[in-house]
């Protein structure tokens, strides 16, 4: 089984936070949909033949494309690829850009998952973000994708930022409680390097984040959730029973998967690839390959399972790594993380080094720390 990721490079403003790659431009969307088609045609072989379990379109803002562009590439992946009948297919969409009518569009091309980036509920917040939607419509996005059928929808929430207390911040997740979205993907707002956001914090026109704040607000978030009955399956991700995200969890389980498009990442097991972050070029390109690669040694591919494995609720399999990598590591890493055990950060359950709450406040830092040397080159 495999996956395709599609990049869709364009957005309607910029999010002071975001560092992905898209462009606020959209005179170049009109050459954009040829150029991925030509890809697609090219990299049709990379998944092997593989049935394809999950499509997911990400972005940028997906949800800007018409039904007349996305159905051209909705014709080109089933032309080229043995799509499986039960397939996730999944579109990022913003709540400003769904309607009862671009719902039943989004339905009629197969599209069966909704990730709506909601952020907050609150005016406030969307504002500071530079949100293009506002608070009511976050909410009446939700009832309007399920009174059009979709019920496999998951929606995004941003904490730790300076306007949101922790009364709102348990709001906003009492409100998606209620509205009974069955998969939520929370993040901390992250201020990266060269965004809007990093620039107006230096230029103290916006307060910075507090780290502290964060942490408790996630911990928070894993309790509320738990009670309400979701499964926290992912250090950002939560869902109720039977509704995880399947294109994503492929990424943690290390399936092969596809990215096409500006800055989209492709990965085989034993190497990855990623697309210039550049949509003149990818335009100019014609489909034709303008991608890095970087061939994984075994150390590395043991480093990436740690990375993974750890971030989920599973994770990370001593057995699978004696198989895969030989007992030594295997007794190796069990020893490195006898200090996190001791400390209550890490526990070991049937074999499997899982994190505790207080591990996944610093899942990053321990898996770094369990890493194993690279060979000199």
């Amino acid at each position: 089984m495999a996956g395709i990721y599609l990049h869709i490079p364009f957005c309607r403003q910029a999010c002071h936070y975001c560092n992905f790659h898209f462009s606020t431009s959209l005179n170049r969307k009109n050459d954009f949909i040829p150029a991925l088609l030509k890809e697609m045609q090219l990299r049709k072989d990379y998944t092997g033949g593989d049935p394809i379990e999950t499509i997911y379109f990400g972005g940028g803002t997906p949800s800007l494309l018409s039904t007349g562009e996305l159905t051209p590439v909705f014709d080109r992946l089933h032309a080229l690829f043995p799509i499986s009948p039960a397939a996730e297919i999944t579109l990022e969409a913003n709540p400003d850009d769904i309607s009862p009518v671009r719902l039943r569009e989004w339905r009629a091309l197969g599209i069966n998952r909704l990730s709506i980036g909601v952020q907050s509920f609150f005016d406030e917040d969307l504002r500071w973000m530079n949100r293009a939607h506002d608070a009511g419509q976050a909410a009446e996005c939700i009832a309007m994708a399920r009174a059009e059928g979709f019920d496999n929808i998951s929606i995004d929430l941003i904490y730790g930022g300076p306007t949101l207390p922790d009364s709102n911040w348990k709001y906003n997740v009492d409100r998606a409680i209620s509205l009974q979205v069955p998969h939520l993907s929370c993040y901390a707002l992250t201020v990266e390097p060269r965004t809007a956001l990093d620039t107006m914090i230096h230029q103290q026109k916006k307060q910075d984040v507090i780290p502290e704040d964060q942490a408790r607000q996630f911990l928070l978030l894993m309790d509320w959730t738990t009670s309400a009955g979701y499964e926290h399956y992912e250090i950002s991700n939560f869902a109720r029973p039977g509704r995880r995200s399947r294109h994503n969890s492929s990424y943690w389980q290390g399936k092969t998967y596809l990215g096409l498009g500006p800055s989209a990442h492709s990965f085989n097991g034993i190497s990855r690839e990623w697309n210039l972050a550049n949509n003149a070029k990818y335009i100019s390109a014609d489909g034709s390959a303008i991608a890095e690669l970087e061939v994984l040694t075994a150390t590395q591919q043991l480093n990436e399972y740690i990375m993974i494995s750890l971030r989920t609720c599973e994770g990370c399999s001593l057995p699978e790594v004696l198989r895969r990598w030989g007992a030594d590591a295997a007794r190796q890493l069990e020893k490195d993380a006898d200090a996190y055990i001791l400390t209550g950060k890490m526990r070991k359950v049937d074999g499997r080094l899982q994190l505790t709450p207080e591990g996944k406040l610093l899942a990053d830092g321990i898996a770094s720390q369990l890493f194993f040397e690279l060979a000199p080159s």
